[in-house]
């Protein structure tokens, strides 16, 4: 039981995740762009997808649970990889201390259940790259979200994680596939994942035979990483959403963080917070 949690934890969250876990002092210290943004999450109301996700939790790095006033959640299936057997209802714990958020059972592209406007604040960790059709995702987290209403994107940077042999995807690549309504049984991206995945990076990977025969039934399991990126494809791909970025942050060990507001950038508003990124590829 204790090895498959391990392995739950290091397949969706890496090494960083078990970090998390054991208390690491590197990986508790505070986002910049937690403590520059974290007011504008207080008394909100959540709905993330994916999760829960210890970067989110009191000793995480974005530790904004325990400033909202509530959390719901969204997974695609009532079994997952990541957490096991789930139910639809109130049954998401983000703190044992507090109420249980709602749990939908649901695709993050389709949250027909979820009325328009039902959200200030949608939470994403580690779950675009695992949508074949993330502008369409995101489309519809911006309906559920209120006017003023914020996004926290995480997503793994290429730099440090098994994706680091496959190139980074193309904006124009997102926009065509939102254009065609590519679903999630997708497979257009398996020769290269394939051919370029670094199984030593992937600690929940298995053999080069569980690899592959989890990655052919991608369907059920959502474990493949569809797309590539790195800190600049996440904040162009948040503009292309409709997203206004506040905050654009690169850390250690390979996570991508944008916090933005729905809306198109104004004329007066000041260009997002920006600090330097430790990963090569944003660099050159």
């Amino acid at each position: 039981m204790l090895l498959n949690q391990i392995l739950s934890v290091a397949r969706t969250e890496g090494i960083g995740g078990l970090l998390h876990r054991a208390g690491s002092r590197l990986v508790r210290a505070r986002a910049g762009s937690f403590k520059a943004l974290h007011q504008r999450f207080d008394g909100r109301r959540a709905l993330e997808i994916g999760g829960p996700s210890a970067c989110f939790r009191a000793q995480g790095y974005f530790p904004v649970y325990p400033r909202l006033a509530g959390v719901d959640n969204c997974n695609f299936a009532s079994t997952t990889l990541w957490e096991g057997t789930i139910e639809a209802g109130a049954s998401f714990h983000t703190d044992p201390a507090r109420p249980p958020g709602r749990q939908f059972i649901a695709e993050a592209t389709d949250l027909a259940a979820v009325p328009t406007g039902a959200y200030e604040v949608i939470l994403s960790s580690h779950t675009i790259e695992h949508t074949a059709n993330p502008l369409k995702a995101l489309a519809e987290w911006r309906r559920l979200l209120t006017e003023d209403g914020l996004l926290v994107l995480i997503a793994p940077h290429k730099d440090r994680t098994f994706d680091h042999r496959r190139p980074v995807t193309r904006l124009d690549h997102l926009i065509a596939d939102f254009e065609a309504g590519t679903g999630e049984d997708d497979r257009t991206h398996l020769p290269e994942i394939l051919a370029h995945h670094d199984l030593s990076r992937d600690p929940g990977g298995g053999t080069r035979e569980d690899f592959v025969r989890r990655s052919q039934d991608n369907l059920a399991h959502r474990a493949l990483h569809h797309h590539v990126f790195d800190t600049g494809l996440a904040e162009a791909m948040l503009r292309q959403a409709g997203f206004r970025p506040l905050a654009v942050e690169a850390r250690r060990p390979y996570n991508i963080v944008v916090v933005a507001q729905k809306g198109e950038p104004g004329p007066g508003d000041p260009p997002p917070l920006r600090f330097a990124s430790p990963f090569p590829s944003d660099r050159g």
